[in-house]
């Protein structure tokens, strides 16, 4: 006798479907990647979603919760598991995994706790998407995304940090506030580190094509009248401070890693400030990743924008670049 199925549909392709051509992986459905897999739903980016972490309740009713929603979506399939097979053939993945800073915790404990995390994860994505771009947002994210290319094999430029890609917003944002316009007409960026040696490139910030160092030599300096300084201090302590005051930040990263997918999945050769491997570039002698103007494609960082930047900015990115480095020299099994 015929199911209600068989009465319903009669098939007429035979064999399997093809495998997903966009399928998007984010390791980790804490507050960041729960963050990361909404914007990028919400976005219409992926024709299959992927979420894997060791905790099997929560990953469970995250993937219950979004697949209740799929009316709502235009991404046919989503799935979870803490087995990586789940993830196979994934376009980009997106780590977010990872361990918090303690009270009194140093940096170099943080990420050597963070690297014997990644030294399970890393290869295991590897092992099931070998031609994935990998997107690294787990802190401190410029450190874990070259021990995410390490730990890897892959190309460097296959394996991006989201880097100052929040930086660059936030400061736009701050900045745009200020002058009364849109955050996309103001266009200034963050290079570095993401974090408290990130360097705010001063001599690049205009509107419409107009150099506001032009209007205002003292721009971003410490002699400036007008303290346009401040913007630079408030991205710095922002994160701190969303911390503060509702104990972590989610939904401008979210919505940040979603545009870097975007660029990656539509082949739209945009230009965002990520992290990458930066050896033999402004100087730095050392393999470390920071933020430059990346063109992001199909293939990864494609290129990287030479930017002009003055003495003390590229003084500054050599900084960043060493303080990094202090770190990354000591770290153990990489």
């Amino acid at each position: 006798m015929s199911s209600t199925l068989q009465k319903l549909i009669t098939p007429l392709a035979e064999g399997p479907a093809e495998p997903p051509r966009n399928k998007v992986t984010v390791v980790g459905v804490g507050m960041v990647g729960m963050a990361c897999a909404v914007s990028i739903l919400l976005r219409d980016l992926a024709d299959e979603l992927a979420l894997v972490d060791v905790m099997e309740d929560k990953l469970k009713g995250e993937m219950m919760d979004l697949q209740h929603g799929s009316l709502f979506l235009k991404t046919p399939v989503i799935v979870a598991d803490k087995d990586y097979a789940v993830t196979a053939n994934s376009r980009v993945v997106v780590v977010t995994a990872g361990v918090r800073q303690q009270e009194g915790e140093s940096r170099l404990n943080l990420v050597q706790r963070n690297v014997n995390i990644f030294k399970h994860i890393i290869p295991q994505i590897v092992k099931y998407s070998p031609n994935c771009i990998i997107i690294v947002v787990s802190n401190p994210v410029d450190v874990l995304t070259y021990v995410t290319w390490k730990l890897s094999g892959l190309p460097k430029h296959r394996v991006i940090g989201s880097g100052t890609n929040l930086d660059s917003a936030r400061f736009r944002y701050l900045m745009a506030e200020r002058l009364g316009i849109h955050s996309s007409s103001f266009n200034g960026w963050i290079l570095g580190e993401h974090g408290d040696t990130s360097v705010p490139v001063w001599s690049g910030t205009n509107v419409a094509g107009v150099n506001l160092q032009k209007l205002n030599p003292n721009m971003g300096k410490d002699g400036d009248k007008e303290n346009w300084k401040d913007a630079h201090k408030m991205v710095v302590d922002s994160a701190y401070e969303v911390i503060r005051l509702k104990g972590y930040t989610n939904w401008a990263i979210g919505l940040s890693v979603a545009d870097l997918t975007e660029s990656l999945i539509k082949n739209m050769n945009r230009v965002h400030p990520v992290s990458t491997m930066v050896k033999g570039m402004f100087g730095i002698d050392e393999e470390v990743y920071l933020s430059l103007p990346c063109v992001l494609n199909s293939t990864g960082v494609n290129s990287v924008i030479n930017m002009t930047l003055n003495d003390e900015e590229i003084g500054q990115l050599k900084k960043s670049g060493d303080t990094l480095w202090g770190i990354q020299k000591d770290l153990k099994d990489l």
